[in-house]
């Protein structure tokens, strides 16, 4: 079948056109306005033309900026381009399922951005903060997820049980790990056919889709990275995990599958790990305690954006 040319789509839209005109200067974050730009620009330009008017925007950034770092970021764009008739833009449309490489020069270029932001600033920018070392455990998932929730909660990731949101009140904060969607009941099937409290057959459909930085970096770059995540997605609770990686709940109650597969392809081009993709992994309960005694301090809490 034909390449379908994307040539005679005709004008660009305006915020195409913004951030054509919206040029950072050498020093300022240029390799990843590259990447940025390009990501946008394959709904509506084939690749030539993509270089080309990449080319052209950053000619007068500052500095000599090779067609080889314009090509880079360009093919690199393509595994989370955004989709110009995607029904929620903030995430993108998916083309394939599979996973891109970590892409060094992006993570680099977040990190290294005039607006990224450290921990100190992601907790400053939170929502609710809490002065007192109290754990918030209860409090939190009592905000995020509705009362009539089943959840599975686990002491490790092979001994775990299911209960209602209201029998687990009062005892989250001794607890590691949490499936971060609702069950659809108490016990599900395995894939090798045995009853289960924790199975993806009893896993619900999705209401957050977690993204741990699977100690890549230092903590001040991980806060960037998934702060830059939050321009896409809903962040709705940061946790440090107790050891030396942050994870990012991002809520996506109702957002089609497709979308968030793009979205997920974008933060692991940014170095986080896949394996939360599985909707019945469990992650770190925020305000719980690790297996060592740590506490998997929260960060940055946002509920509203669940509501």
């Amino acid at each position: 079948m034909p390449r379908k040319d994307k040539s005679n789509r005709g004008e660009l839209p305006r915020f195409v056109k913004d951030l054509l005109s919206s040029v950072p200067l050498a020093g300022e974050g240029v390799n990843i306005y590259l990447f940025r730009l390009a990501r946008v620009l394959h709904a509506f330009r084939t690749q030539a033309e993509i270089e080309a008017l990449l080319s052209a925007a950053v000619s007068g950034c500052g500095r000599d900026v090779p067609l080889a770092e314009i090509r880079r970021a360009v093919e690199r764009s393509q595994s989370c381009a955004w989709i110009a008739d995607c029904p929620d833009s903030r995430l993108g449309h998916p083309r394939s399922p599979k996973w891109p490489e970590r892409d060094l020069d992006l993570i680099a270029g977040v990190a290294e951005a005039p607006d990224a932001i450290g921990i100190v600033d992601l907790i400053e920018r939170s929502p609710v903060r809490w002065h007192d070392s109290k754990p918030h455990a209860d409090e939190i998932i009592s905000e995020i997820f509705p009362f009539e929730s089943w959840l599975c909660v686990g002491k490790t990731k092979y001994q775990f049980a299911t209960r209602r949101r209201d029998k687990w009140i009062g005892s989250l904060s001794k607890f590691p790990f949490i499936v971060p969607s609702p069950m659809t009941g108490r016990f599900g099937v395995t894939t090798e056919g045995k009853r289960s409290e924790h199975s993806l057959d009893n896993t619900g459909p999705r209401r957050f889709l977690v993204i741990e930085a699977d100690d890549h970096g230092s903590q001040d770059q991980q806060a960037a990275r998934i702060w830059y995540l939050a321009k896409y997605a809903p962040l709705a609770v940061v946790v440090f995990s107790g050891g030396k990686s942050l994870h990012g709940w991002f809520f996506c109650s109702g957002v089609d599958e497709s979308l968030l597969k793009r979205f997920f392809g974008l933060a692991i081009c940014l170095g986080f790990d896949s394996a939360t993709w599985i909707r019945s992994q469990f992650v770190r309960i925020p305000d719980g305690m690790r297996e060592n005694g740590n506490r998997q301090t929260v960060l940055y809490f946002n509920p509203e954006i669940c509501k």
